[in-house]
């Protein structure tokens, strides 16, 4: 990866994370991050977590948080390396491994939070990208959905929580395989861009062990009156903010 092209991307509060070209992040992962809204001194971990975006925006508003971030690429696993080094963020751990593989590289059992902003395409859906770290990132090519939830089951503790998003289209498949791997459905939020419009994302959150119950929050509006929602004001608040 020639330095050239890192591009140090402002977060807000003194944060800023490094992006390339083929790891930058968009608004899925900053509302992700926001719907898990990690608690103080949660051990977490982001699967697939690219340039670390979901780990700095919670560190950002959370430096208790102790986050493990994991990502097959070694690019990636690199800039997030970068970025922990000059924040000094010792809390932070980049693994550059395969989810089916974390056995003996990251305890299980033991964690409160797993995020997660998966590829969205089945292996068989849509043109592949041909460039392969931007095909493994849309595509199910590395891992299926059903291989990150069988992982986060075996990360969390009980009582741990499951958060991730995803196309409207798989949400059926997404909340029946978080039920047959121990994880209880348990929050549901759908995001559209205006009034009137279909969801082009749903954020899910599950627990391991937990009850039978779901609760449906408000649907999320990105955009109000031609300009972003208030919500969507508020939730990218000091990242919005680092550009004024």
């Amino acid at each position: 990866m020639e330095p050239q092209l890192i591009k140090k991307e402002p977060l807000g509060k003194d944060f800023f994370i490094n992006v390339s070209p083929r790891h930058t992040f968009g608004t899925d992962a900053v509302l992700l991050s926001n719907f898990a809204s990690a608690r103080k001194k949660e051990k977490a971990v982001d699967l697939g977590t690219g340039c670390g975006i979901i780990p700095f925006l919670m560190l950002r508003d959370n430096k208790s948080l102790d986050i493990t971030g994991v990502d097959i690429s070694e690019e990636a696993i690199t800039l997030c390396s970068k970025t922990k080094g000059e924040l000094s963020l010792d809390t932070f751990n980049p693994v550059c491994s395969d989810l089916k593989e974390l056995k003996g590289k990251i305890p299980f059992g033991c964690h409160t939070l797993i995020t997660c902003n998966p590829p969205y395409k089945a292996p068989s859906g849509g043109i592949k990208n041909r460039d392969s770290v931007e095909a493994v990132a849309r595509h199910e090519i590395a891992c299926t959905l059903k291989d990150i939830i069988e992982v986060s089951s075996k990360l969390l503790q009980t009582s741990g929580r499951l958060c991730m998003c995803h196309r409207p289209e798989r949400l059926a498949e997404l909340m029946g395989l978080m039920s047959q791997n121990g994880i209880e459905p348990k929050r549901l939020r759908l995001v559209c861009q205006r009034k009137g419009e279909e969801p082009w994302l749903v954020l899910v959150e599950g627990r391991k062990g937990g009850k039978m119950g779901m609760r449906i929050s408000p649907t999320l509006y990105v955009e109000e009156n031609g300009g972003f929602s208030p919500e969507m004001v508020e939730i990218y608040g000091a990242y919005k903010e680092a550009y004024l």
